[in-house]
């Protein structure tokens, strides 16, 4: 008995723990929404390309675009021109969209739009980078200076992360005149960014340059950022302040020392940025998604099956919720059903005509059903030609009624046929052998506790929120089961055992 009580244990925690953890998965590192109604931010990229195309001369215009290996997720991209040809290449980790046209004059308009998500993003490959590189030629007063500089910023770095950090704040000390003469006048983020690169060229520490746009609500122009590979993983720095870490709201467009755009047979090009947030329903968004993404879990979920299909398990997976209800209600409660899954069934027969109708209409069908079988019982007929009357009288019952309904203008009256038959007919024989056996106030009981608990289901099991998360994260089905095991063992007093001995407890 102890070896079982053991296994009964074993089992139960490892249910409960096998559906806590799944359901945390899916939460927590899948990022699947907790609620129906949660939103995710979209956020929308125009970038305008604007120039004076030369006449009677072929046009191409290249322009930097996103790669697609960062940490949000494209949704769409669109090239938007008139009578432009466009194809997109990659080169040194960058992609470059390229305009062409053999004619065109007068001002050109062109659009590049992006729709990103952070939602679904998963975790891309690691990009690697070089960790040496050769010096740049640098001579004369310029090799002094560099040399004055690079000595202290060895002295103050222990590694690779503080040797470039240092090197951005002695390049931004123009009062330092080792910097003054580097920078030659020019104090622009660009040039400062050039003697850093050299700089960290002597130490032959590698540098890129990477262009980000921020997410935010604004027309704005590249940013630029600094980052270095340590041999495991990309450092960004801030080119200003040499503050360590690229802010979340950054995209990068680009890297490298190349400008955005690149025109051929044109003149005065400009880009400009406007960007805009929007909100997405999380679980459509993640539908949009793209199957390479984390969103795949779609693919492996309730969510992937046909739609038609998907309506049909969303009231199949509330069903043992409904059994949960009438287990508690019958074992802790003491309420006396026909059964465990009667309820459930006329519960689920509730969701197409509505708590109030479909009460009614069950009373009135299985009244009559009742009467019917009292009849029946008097020919002295055996069980079987019995049940078969009395399902065959039920069917007439269920068209009649739905043809009042109809002539009525009751059309919530149609939804009875949904009422399963074989169902009612059980529970008409069921009840008049109650009666029999047990008397009509006993049947009368039993017939309310089945309306009682079948009511209390189908609220229960007609709550959105729940339908939604029991039909997104089934594995809390897991912990169901375990509860009900649990509820396997218990042998105490019913609620309503409670107020029949109550008398034993005064004395």
């Amino acid at each position: 008995m102890r070896s079982l009580n053991l296994h009964l244990k074993v089992l139960i925690t490892l249910l409960v723990s096998l559906g806590v953890l799944i359901t945390a998965y899916q939460i927590f590192i899948l990022g699947i929404p907790v609620t129906e109604d949660e939103t995710d931010d979209l956020w929308n990229i125009d970038a305008k390309v604007e120039f004076q195309a030369s006449p009677s001369v072929p046009v191409k215009m290249q322009m930097f675009v996103p790669p697609l290996n960062q940490d949000y997720v494209s949704l769409n991209e669109s090239f938007i021109s008139n009578n432009y040809g466009v194809s997109v290449n990659r080169a040194e980790g960058n992609r470059k969209v390229t305009w062409s046209a053999r004619r065109a004059s007068g001002k050109q308009t062109l659009y590049y739009r992006l729709v990103l998500t952070k939602r679904y993003s998963g975790e891309k490959p690691k990009e690697k980078g070089p960790i040496f590189r050769d010096s740049l030629p640098v001579e004369g007063a310029e090799k002094i200076a560099a040399e004055a500089l690079l000595a202290p910023i060895r002295q103050h770095s222990a590694d690779v992360e503080t040797f470039v950090s240092e090197t951005i704040k002695r390049v931004n000390n123009e009062k330092d005149d080792n910097v003054k003469l580097l920078l030659g006048g020019d104090s622009s983020v660009g040039n400062k960014a050039k003697i850093a690169d050299l700089l960290l060229s002597i130490a032959h520490v590698p540098l890129q340059r990477v262009h980000t746009v921020r997410l935010a609500s604004e027309q704005q122009t590249p940013e630029l950022w600094l980052r270095t590979f340590n041999g495991e993983n990309w450092l960004y720095f801030n080119p200003e302040t040499g503050e360590q870490g690229l802010p979340n709201d950054r995209v990068i467009w680009w890297t490298g020392d190349e400008p955005l755009v690149n025109l051929d047979g044109g003149k005065k090009a400009q880009v400009t940025f406007s960007l805009n947030n929007s909100e997405m329903n999380a679980i459509h968004l993640a539908k949009l998604s793209d199957a390479n993404t984390s969103a795949g879990f779609l693919e492996y979920s309730l969510y992937g099956l046909p739609l038609q299909t998907q309506q049909t398990y969303q009231i199949m997976i509330m069903i043992p919720i409904g059994v949960l209800v009438i287990l508690i209600l019958r074992n802790l409660g003491g309420l006396q059903t026909l059964g465990t899954f009667t309820p459930v069934l006329i519960a689920l027969a509730f969701r197409e005509t509505q708590l109030g109708f479909g009460i009614a209409l069950f009373t009135l069908i299985t009244a009559l059903g009742l009467s019917l079988r009292s009849y029946l019982e008097h020919l002295k007929l055996q069980m079987l030609p019995r049940l078969s009357v009395v399902l065959t009288f039920v069917v007439v019952l269920i068209a009649v009624i739905s043809l009042f309904s109809h002539k009525l203008g009751l059309e919530r009256g149609l939804s009875v046929a949904l009422f399963p038959m074989v169902i009612l007919t059980m529970t008409i024989e069921r009840l008049s052998i109650t009666w029999e056996e047990r008397g009509g106030n006993h049947a009368f009981k039993v017939a309310v506790g089945t309306i009682i608990a079948a009511s209390l289901a189908h609220a229960l099991m007609s709550i959105p929120e729940l339908t939604y998360f029991v039909f997104t994260f089934p594995a809390v089905l897991l912990i169901l089961v375990g509860f009900m095991l649990a509820m396997g063992r218990y042998r105490g007093y019913r609620l309503t055992e409670l107020f029949r001995f109550k008398a034993f407890l005064k004395d």
